[in-house]
């Protein structure tokens, strides 16, 4: 909304015309409408398709199902493994759904082994953002430094030119994860590894008030909570309607139904097809309607599912699916008093009890993540070996320059769709939006910036105070700016907002008696700068999706990932002069 409102805001305000303005067959000004010639938009919109394609043909879950083979039951084994294999993935696919799909899998097995989540949960987030620097099209943030550095004239980067500095970037972040920064990681349980398929069985009963029935005439705290002070009413219903009153105030009436869960404990058998009856229930005239088995289960919310933006009676957990959530933890905090009220947002993560199949049902929801239980992976053969050799035709193409990379992407993203391996509303579904609206957004206040003069005050500003330093210094700052601002803003933004402004800077520095050198070493920088979000928790998506599930703290992520930053930092700043020379 941000971005359309800036792009609308330049028209209205007559910063750049609606079209080029062309004189003599000369470009005079660039208008709005030739930010849509750039391919960096559909590039990333395609490679989410692409992503898609691969997901639900199965090839992730192949690779989640190879890893809890292979794991055993080491935390630096299983951090390995884990790491190397999404680092792998995240080289050629979109980083969020792999760590989407290896989150239930990562926490099924630390259930299983008795590893804590919260020391494999960080290095899977970290290791998806390393694994995407090694590849242009690893991150969206390197597609877009790419088209924008090519209209200001500079060459088209190769699908493996960042490679060799990717791949020392991913050693160096590996080698400090599995020895310094495991050992900075919180050992602390998340509510997922608390839930077991046995101790956290409960039952959903219903009952109806009779006649004579010593609850009639009184309210429930009195009564009923009196005799069964662990049982949960969940609602009490008089003539079809779910009564308001608080439970403290509501005097029963003949003929009431409470809806009561309660666990095993207090229950016991009484028919062989698996009846349950409550203790009790003949001394207060209570008649038995239905009985069915809970369990507990944990989520994620996702960033583009529905329920962002609601409250837990908007959503209607209790109507639309037959679940009671019985907390909420967002940001370090579990929310368990007076939640009902409180706007659901991306990574609020919510533990719920309620019947199997209605888990079933809300696992269907749009972007919503199971943390309880590992996903079912349903593997077709077929398409998997089609999924897979899209994706490495595309990367094929893309190394050997056949075709532009947006040209690839579009062909890999309809073979996805002609090959069935995503149908077009599941590829539709699968682009974000936001991102891409974005982009374009920010690519118009890019080119606003350059043409209204903008970019010339800002790169007069900043060589005023940096002009007296030799490049590796500046490339240094450049690299530092990029990660600091990455870890505030969108990195998309950053991406599309620094470009003009570190060319323009590229042009200024005075080296070895001239004026002027080579700006890829800065661009590079730019790339692995906009990639470098290990500091906070909302930097990143990836970070969002782990903060919940393994039970972190704000502070966690900067007791391990500043560090790393600062390591990466200096690795950059000495290695990209040496890959990309300023001359």
């Amino acid at each position: 909304v941000v971005a359309l409102s800036a792009m609308g805001a330049i028209l209205v305000l007559g910063i750049l015309p609606v079209k080029d303005v062309i004189e003599g067959g000369v470009l005079l000004e660039r208008g709005v409408f030739s930010i849509f010639s750039n391919g960096a938009p559909i590039t990333i919109a395609s490679m989410f398709v692409l992503s898609a394609g691969l997901e639900r043909t199965g090839v992730i879950a192949v690779m989640g199902r190879f890893f809890s083979k292979v794991a055993g039951t080491s935390e630096l084994r299983v951090m390995l493994v884990m790491m190397t294999m999404v680092a792998v993935l995240s080289a050629f696919v979109n980083n969020t759904p792999i760590v989407v799909v290896f989150l239930p899998i990562v926490l099924a097995h630390a259930r299983a082994t008795g590893l804590k989540a919260s020391k494999l949960l960080i290095p899977l987030s970290f290791a998806s953002i390393l694994g995407g620097t090694c590849t242009l099209t690893g991150t969206s943030t390197n597609l877009i430094i790419d088209d924008v550095s090519q209209d200001l004239g500079l060459e088209a980067f190769g699908m493996f030119e960042l490679t060799k500095l990717g791949i020392i970037y991913l050693i160096v972040g590996f080698i400090y994860l599995l020895f310094i920064g495991r050992k900075l990681l919180p050992k602390r349980s998340s509510l997922s590894e608390l839930i077991d398929s046995e101790t956290t069985r409960e039952v959903l009963t219903q009952f109806q008030v009779e006649p004579g029935s010593t609850l009639v005439g009184k309210t429930l705290v009195e009564t009923f909570l009196v005799e069964f002070p662990k049982a949960n009413v969940l609602e009490v219903r008089r003539r079809g309607r779910t009564q308001e009153t608080p439970l403290n105030d509501l005097i029963i009436h003949e003929k009431d139904r409470l809806l009561v869960t309660m666990h095993g404990k207090s229950f016991r058998q009484l028919k062989e097809e698996g009846g349950i009856r409550f203790e009790g229930q003949q001394d207060m005239s209570l008649t038995h309607m239905e009985t069915r088995e809970l369990k507990m289960l944990e989520g994620i919310v996702g960033p583009r599912s529905n329920m962002v933006g609601k409250t837990l009676k908007q959503v209607g957990f209790r109507r639309n699916f037959g679940i009671n959530v019985l907390a909420i933890h967002r940001q370090g905090v579990n929310l368990k008093a007076d939640f009902n009220s409180v706007k659901l947002a991306f990574g609020d993560t919510l533990f719920m009890e309620g019947p199997p199949d209605a888990f079933n049902r809300l696992k269907k929801q749009k972007d919503f993540v199971s943390l309880s239980e590992a996903p079912e992976m349903k593997v077709n053969p077929k398409k998997v070996w089609i999924g897979v050799g899209i994706a490495a035709a595309f990367v094929l193409g893309a190394s050997l320059k056949i075709l532009t990379i947006p040209a690839l992407a579009i062909l890999a993203a309809v073979g996805m769709i002609l090959f069935r391996c995503v149908s077009p509303q599941q590829a539709y579904e699968s682009v974000q939006w936001n991102i891409v609206f974005l982009i374009y957004g920010m690519l118009a206040l890019g080119l606003a910036m350059d043409q209204s003069g903008a970019v010339g005050l800002l790169v007069n500003g900043i060589m005023a105070v940096f002009g007296g330093f030799t490049p590796f210094v500046i490339l240094a700052v450049v690299y530092l700016l990029s990660s600091i601002l990455t870890e505030l803003i969108s990195n998309v933004a950053v991406a599309g907002l620094l470009t003009p402004i570190v060319v323009g800077i590229a042009a200024k520095i005075s080296y070895d008696g001239e004026v002027g050198v080579d700006p890829r070493p800065f661009i590079v920088a730019m790339m692995f700068g906009c990639s470098a979000s290990f500091a906070t928790p909302i930097g990143y998506q990836t970070n969002t999706y782990v903060y919940g599930a393994g039970g972190y703290k704000f502070t966690d992520f900067p007791r391990v990932g500043v560090p790393l930053n600062l390591i990466l930092w200096v690795v950059a700043s000495l290695l990209i002069p040496v890959f990309w020379p300023f001359r």
